[in-house]
């Protein structure tokens, strides 16, 4: 798959090295020169200003799959999205917020199809990490239709020992996966929930309290 990255930072450059390493193709741009610096196979720099239409056309962008939207700058963030979405029919838009107040013009009008809030996601991780029966949103997934979260199964909890296929999960809710000590586990009806387990589910906000209801001990 090949994917444009706009933004060369940090963050950038993580992504790229990290898709390259995983097979896809890359192309790397920014409008600093400081994108060249970055060496590795299947990663292509190119220095253009990724809010201009011109240059994103020279750079065969409609040739892309996807688009990660990951500078430090909001508002470019927003229109290489918009640009990558309406005029190059990228199908697939991946924006970078920096300041979660800015967070709600992430949506399809600006074209973006997931925005990555990182502080939003250090909070959620730094919350997980020290919340023990508490069900934690980890992600928002399509705009808020849906969260990720998280719950670690307490002792007392009155899920111990059952059967997945048992409990009575809320509507539009789905458990997606239990991490146990070393163990990724994708879940049967079958599956026995233990103490410790982490619990990561998939569900509209809506059905929040009532997945609490069932979790609480």
């Amino acid at each position: 798959m090949r994917i444009a990255i706009a933004g060369a930072g940090q963050v950038g450059r993580s992504i790229a090295r990290e898709l390259a390493a995983n097979g896809h193709s890359i192309l790397l741009i920014d409008r600093e020169s400081s994108v060249h610096k970055i060496a590795a196979e299947n990663i292509e720099t190119l220095q253009i200003d990724a809010c201009e239409i011109d240059s994103l056309s020279n750079a065969r962008l409609s040739e892309c799959h996807v688009m990660v939207a990951a500078t430090g700058d909001d508002k470019a963030n927003l229109v290489i999205s918009l640009l990558a979405k309406t005029e190059f029919g990228i199908s697939r838009v991946v924006a970078r917020v920096n300041h979660p107040k800015n967070e709600w013009m992430f949506d399809e009008s600006w074209g973006v199809d997931t925005a990555v809030s990182t502080p939003r996601i250090l909070s959620a991780l730094v919350e997980e990490a020290v919340s023990v029966g508490d069900l934690v949103r980890l992600m928002k997934l399509r705009h808020g239709q849906a969260n990720l979260m998280e719950y670690t199964l307490e002792a007392g909890s009155k899920l111990a020992s059952r059967r997945v296929g048992d409990v009575q999960w809320p509507a539009d809710t789905t458990l997606v996966a239990i991490l146990r000590e070393h163990q990724v586990i994708t879940p049967s009806a079958d599956d026995p929930l233990e103490i410790g387990d982490e619990l990561l589910f998939i569900a509209t906000e809506d059905q929040e309290l009532a997945l609490k209801k069932i979790l609480k001990p």
